[in-house]
């Protein structure tokens, strides 16, 4: 799917994407592009939901910290990655 911004930088996303994901959403800055994610009133509660208990007992800081450091290492990957390519 492909969208453009208007006039004043706003992104309109189809009524059947909101449907399905929710109207909030983050937006991440990765090197190579910008990715939005869907986000859940209560995200602790979409986890839960997702994981079921499986972080029962876990610090909402901590899971933040090990889904950041998961993260940086992913971006790291994939700019080396495209790097290799674009010498190649």
């Amino acid at each position: 799917m492909s969208k453009s911004t208007d006039e004043r930088g706003r992104l309109y996303l189809p009524k059947d994407v909101r449907d399905r994901f929710g109207e909030k959403y983050r937006i991440v800055e990765l090197p190579s592009h910008v990715a939005l994610f869907p986000v859940d009133d209560d995200p602790l509660e979409g986890l839960r939901e997702a994981v079921g208990d499986t972080f029962e007992g876990t610090d909402a800081d901590e899971l933040k910290e090990q889904a950041r450091q998961a993260v940086s290492e992913e971006v790291e990957t994939e700019t080396r990655l495209r790097e290799t390519n674009r010498e190649s």
